[in-house]
């Protein structure tokens, strides 16, 4: 059987190279190679290949409570696994990157491991959209969609992506979950936000074509999610499952817009969405977790993936399932029934759970050979086996995937990667589309930027730890351009239950007072819940400036609907994303993977940056109980005409 598999790998490789390579460009097609490896396989092996691998973290000891050591070099047990299996494809996650060499030696390490064991090569793939979900802990993060979309440009969605893809070429990652197309139509949604391009299909659609193209220029194969879209749910698919009440015409005239955009320039992967869509699919199923009847979500329906995705909008590239230990499958699903579910829908790639330890690799092994056995039953359709098998492999190709055979790491690789990820071109690119991004919302009172002057000081509170950094980092970047008063200092402080009152004596010291909020769910903007009690700080810090004649000036630097928060504040700045940083990283963010928007967001304030976004989302009014309405506060003005503020 291995001996099979190789001889048809060298037959593309030498098909390959007289040909000149494979070209990127074009539809996919069935050659007489890749039937040639589909004739040669054994059914475990096309399952094998159906699925995506993820060693996130190792836990030696399965009954342990330990959370496990990042996989960052694979250790005898993983490297036996993935050459025993020969999957797909492999999914990276944070915890799998350290450094630019680590990064290259650990994707050679299972590539090799793959290929001496007959197997085919695999999809690396990373969830690399840029913003604050960016798996790299080094290179550059740049901004994420909505920010993107504010600059009103989208030619800086293909820069940005570019950007990432060449960053993921340097370290032989081939595949990026990435763009997100979901339209953020739903202000409450818990899990896309900022991620979205915007709440007008038609703009993310302009948006994500851009960005998926600048991925393809690189050579990475973009993946669109979250068919047909998990813009509208109230709920995260990761922690339960979402249900969105739409027919097929209203998905039609809304969430499948972008799709069809993505799908007619090209798209080659669209990732599923574990969300139930009653209006479209009927079929049933009873619950493990409660006993009671739930809708099959779009990852295990036929009449979505097939009749409506590959029909209806006429996708002929590879449809790859959304994780399958989030808990909108996992919970609620048998284990024997989620493979025929999903392969009879249509789904041609699975994206298996993280396995930690080896009672994890024992639930994978039987998931498998269950499938092959319902497979060998005719549970699960043979036919719609083949048909994944020749996608993924005519994708492969096209990339030119199939003809590599050496996975050794140079020297000069190593070079390539630690020079261009994160370099200084790449990352004055992602400075300059945050600046451009950077909306001022609100402006009374001359209130922005600040007059500041030689030795003042500036406060900085913060409603998230976890951004913190970046007060410190503003003031280095400052100072590095010159645009900090000479004695001028910036202090930062984070306000939380046991520092507020010292927060609030802190503001009334201070000659300016910067307030930079972070909201990252509905939740944050009610001022009586834990995650919204820095609201009521920050509006008392807004009255006390007022009440000393001072101006106040709010940072929104996360979800822009916590504008509706502050009705008191002089300016309201909007970033639409931030980082993770509670401490500076070292250099000035130097091959460190900062992500820009709120530090450029802290230099404009002082005058350093101007801003020039345009709001990409329609900004709704909160009721007395601070829940979002449907009332507008402020219009979008991204892809129409800039309304006035709503009366």
């Amino acid at each position: 059987m291995r001996k099979r598999l190789l001889c048809a790998l060298c037959a593309i490789a030498i098909l390959a190279t007289a040909c000149g390579g494979i070209a990127f460009a074009g539809a996919l097609t069935r050659t007489e190679p890749i039937e040639g490896i589909v004739a040669g396989m054994s059914l475990r092996d096309k399952l094998a290949q159906m699925m995506f691998f993820s060693p996130r973290v190792w836990k030696e000891d399965p009954g342990s409570d330990a959370p496990g050591e990042s996989v960052r070099a694979l250790n005898d047990v993983l490297r036996d696994y993935i050459a025993d299996h020969r999957f797909g494809g492999i999914v990276l996650f944070r915890e799998n990157f350290g450094d630019a060499e680590q990064v290259l030696r650990l994707v050679s390490d299972m590539q090799s491991a793959n290929k001496e064991a007959g197997g085919l090569p695999m999809f690396i793939a990373v969830d690399q959209e840029g913003g604050s979900v960016s798996r790299l802990s080094f290179g550059t993060s740049g901004t994420g969609n909505m920010p993107i979309a504010a600059t009103g440009d989208p030619e800086n969605a293909r820069i940005m992506s570019r950007i990432h893809g060449e960053e993921l070429a340097l370290l032989n990652i081939n595949t990026d979950f990435a763009p997100v197309v979901d339209v953020n139509d739903n202000p409450a949604n818990p899990v896309i936000g900022v991620r979205s391009f915007s709440d007008d299909a038609d703009v993310v659609a302009e948006y994500c074509c851009a960005y998926m193209e600048g991925l393809h220029e690189a050579g990475i194969i973009a993946t669109v999610k979250h068919f047909p879209g998990h813009g509208n749910t109230d709920t995260d698919s990761h922690t339960g499952l979402p249900l969105v009440n739409r027919s097929h015409d209203e998905l039609k005239e809304n969430e499948l817009i972008p799709f069809k955009a993505a799908i007619d320039r090209g798209a080659d992967m669209v990732m599923t969405a574990h969300i139930q869509f009653p209006m479209v699919e009927e079929q049933r199923y009873t619950s493990i977790a409660t006993g009671e009847e739930i809708n099959i979500p779009a990852t295990m329906s036929e009449t979505i993936l097939t009749d409506v995705l590959r029909n209806e909008l006429g996708f002929e590239g590879v449809i790859v399932s959304d994780a399958l230990d989030m808990k909108a499958v996992w919970d609620h699903f048998e284990r024997d029934d989620i493979l025929p579910l999903t392969i009879n829908a249509g789904v041609n790639m699975l994206l298996l759970p993280c396995v930690y330890d080896v009672d994890m690799m024992k639930v994978i092994d039987e998931m498998l050979s269950h499938g092959v056995e319902l497979a060998e039953a005719g549970v699960i359709d043979k036919a719609k086996i083949d048909d994944s098998v020749r996608r993924i492999l005519a994708l492969k190709e096209k990339y030119g995937l199939l003809a590599r055979t050496d996975f050794s790491v140079s020297d000069e690789a190593v070079a390539a990667a630690e020079e261009g990820c994160g370099s200084a071109a790449h990352r004055q690119a992602a400075w300059d589309i945050a600046c451009k991004g950077l909306t001022l919302l609100k402006d009374e009172n001359g209130a922005f930027p600040m007059d500041v002057k030689p030795g003042e000081k500036t406060l900085v509170l913060f409603t998230a730890a976890s951004r913190a950094g970046a007060g410190e980092l503003a003031q280095t970047l400052l100072s590095g351009m010159n645009a900090l008063p000479e004695g001028a200092r910036i202090e930062s402080m984070v306000i939380e239950k046991e520092t507020a009152e010292a927060c609030v004596a802190a503001a009334k010291e201070a000659d300016h007072v910067l307030l930079v909020s972070r909201a990252w769910s509905s939740d944050c903007l009610d001022p009586a819940t834990d995650d919204g009690f820095p609201v009521g700080v920050v509006n008392q810090v807004i009255d006390d400036l007022h009440a000393s004649g001072k101006k106040a000036i709010v940072i929104s630097c996360q979800l822009p609907y916590d504008a509706a928060c502050y009705p008191s504040a002089d300016a309201i700045l909007l970033t639409y994303g931030s980082g993770a940083m509670s401490s500076v990283p070292s250099e000035s963010g130097e091959n460190s993977a900062w992500v820009p928007d709120l530090p450029a967001a802290i230099c404009a304030a002082f005058g350093a940056v101007q801003p020039q976004g345009e709001l990409p989302v329609d900004l709704p009014k909160l009721d007395e109980n601070f829940h979002l309405t449907d009332e507008m506060l402020y219009y979008r003005q991204v892809g129409e005409m800039a309304h006035d503020l709503a009366a």
